[in-house]
């Protein structure tokens, strides 16, 4: 049996001081789908020198999340970041006439879809955790438009762990005049940034990142909020997605990125065994200003570089 020798992931560390650069305004859009309407979050304008950055978001919650990346990235280049369908402000997803969840190769024809509606034929493609999934499928149906994928964060669960996942993770929320889903959503989002998963409260399964600012975890629940009814679709999609036989067929340059405190940390090797022509990078994460500028810097050099 030939054994596969990985490449050593590069782990950042605090580098020299930058010239801090003003980040870029981030606007906000809608484009027009079967389903109904994506909301998207653009920095930057559009340029023929550089291709434009999608941006997919993780779940819970909208491209909202992904904001200060939106806006350090779009100092030099046009960056679009849409809200998944059942996300944030965007509509909610077609469900499948046989029933059950739609499948992640949909929403990837979805965001397909919504780009072609604004005329961005060829793009560089970047997902975190269900946006990484999202991504990946874009990258495989759509190889001679993607020009370089950077995926942020990329679970690879075994079998028990989704049937786990799919049983407790991310449910349906009722909603009732006494308001439960609202004490319900800020327990879930809050209790993701404590424990993994968020459900097993236990010493065993706590986090050590500690909690975001009150402002940020507030944020993050109001875009949670606006789609009690429709968050879980995509969610679901992402945990039952069995991507062992996909992320081989991934084709495009592609930066494998991971930051040092992201709970999927823990199957970031099994994944670059799948993918070993991509680049590994360790990252520290987007938390402070500091980590957020040498994150973006690092994913920009990235970018930058002519494919091959």
């Amino acid at each position: 049996m030939t054994t596969l020798a990985l490449a050593t992931p590069e782990l950042l560390s605090p580098g020299p001081p930058h010239t801090v650069q003003a980040p870029a305004t981030v606007r906000r859009g809608f484009a027009d789908v079967a389903e109904g309407q994506v909301h998207f979050r653009e920095a930057g304008r559009r340029s023929r020198a550089r291709r434009p950055l999608v941006m997919l978001h993780a779940s819970p919650g909208s491209a909202r999340m992904l904001e200060p990346l939106v806006a350090q990235l779009g100092r030099h280049r046009h960056v679009i970041a849409t809200d998944t369908l059942g996300n944030g402000d965007s509509s909610a997803p077609r469900l499948p006439a046989e029933g059950g969840m739609p499948s992640i190769a949909y929403f990837a024809d979805a965001h397909v879809r919504a780009l072609d509606a604004l005329g961005i034929a060829a793009f560089d493609l970047y997902g975190s955790h269900t946006g990484a999934n999202i991504a990946c499928e874009i990258a495989i149906a759509h190889p001679q438009r993607v020009g370089r994928l950077v995926l942020d964060g990329v679970s690879l669960y075994s079998a028990e762990e989704r049937e786990d996942m799919l049983k407790h993770y991310a449910p349906g929320v009722k909603i009732d005049q006494a308001g439960s889903q609202l004490h319900w959503i800020w327990n879930f989002v809050r209790d993701v940034y404590l424990f993994w998963p968020w459900y097993r409260r236990d010493a065993a399964h706590a986090r050590s990142v500690g909690l975001p600012p009150a402002d940020e975890l507030h944020d993050k629940v109001v875009e949670v909020l606006k789609a009690t009814r429709t968050y879980h679709y995509a969610y679901r999609s992402a945990i039952g997605y069995d991507k062992a036989p996909r992320l081989p067929l991934v084709r495009v340059p592609t930066l494998l990125a991971c930051g040092a405190g992201d709970m999927l940390l823990a199957y970031f090797e099994r994944v670059q065994a799948l993918m070993p022509d991509a680049r590994p990078l360790i990252t520290r994460g987007t938390a402070t200003p500091d980590a957020l500028a040498e994150t973006a810097r690092h994913f920009e050099a990235f970018l930058n570089e002519s494919s091959p």
